[in-house]
């Protein structure tokens, strides 16, 4: 039977399989780099499963997360996201969403990528942890303070050092993987170094 981290076990099968072939993994793309600001911002005070149950929901809502079409949203689009049972509706987390598109664009047009941005707080590759016990995993730490101070002083919102940590964990920046869990390796294997080097 394959070790597991155990805060994903017994919650349900979503949270399992998102633990089993997502988070932790190298992400390279854009596209979900934006979809986890949102859902890592939308997060803000509450569980991950409470967000990803609602995951489709905001897939639907924010425009299969393109942060050109989201950037563009206005009162009329927010109003009706205000009312939506699919995704959380606190309107601060929404506007939030809509800045950081706009601020995402910023980012990608400056560095070519927002990949290529945030990986360069790495310097090159993964930081790749080795704990042993699930209460050894840190909240946040200097890499996601520098990162959360960059992103603020570019505007962005809801990115305080904790929601980024989660963000670089998710993302396969930080393989926070116990060293026991079969995904620790996997997802150290899985970096095949940056596309742009």
């Amino acid at each position: 039977m394959r070790e597991r981290c155990p805060w994903s076990l017994g919650v349900s099968d979503e949270y399992q399989a998102y633990h089993d072939e997502e988070w932790g993994l190298p992400v390279m793309g854009d596209p979900t780099h934006f979809e986890f600001l949102i859902l890592e911002s939308a997060q803000a005070g509450l569980s991950w499963r409470t967000v990803l149950q609602k995951r489709e929901g905001y897939r639907k809502a924010f425009a299969g997360f393109d942060p050109l079409r989201v950037a563009g949203f206005g009162d009329r689009e927010v109003e009706a996201l205000v009312s939506d049972p699919g995704i959380i509706r606190n309107r601060q987390k929404i506007a939030a969403a809509v800045n950081n598109a706009s601020r995402f664009l910023e980012v990608r047009a400056e560095f070519g990528s927002f990949a290529r941005y945030i990986w360069g707080f790495v310097d090159g590759g993964p930081v790749v942890n080795h704990w042993r016990e699930q209460h050894e995993l840190p909240a946040t730490s200097p890499l996601s303070d520098r990162l959360s101070a960059d992103l603020k002083a570019r505007g962005f919102k809801f990115v305080g050092s904790t929601t980024i940590y989660s963000h670089l964990q998710a993302c396969g920046l930080i393989n926070d993987h116990l060293v026991s869990c079969f995904r620790h390796r996997e997802c150290r294997q899985a970096f095949k170094g940056l596309p742009w080097n």
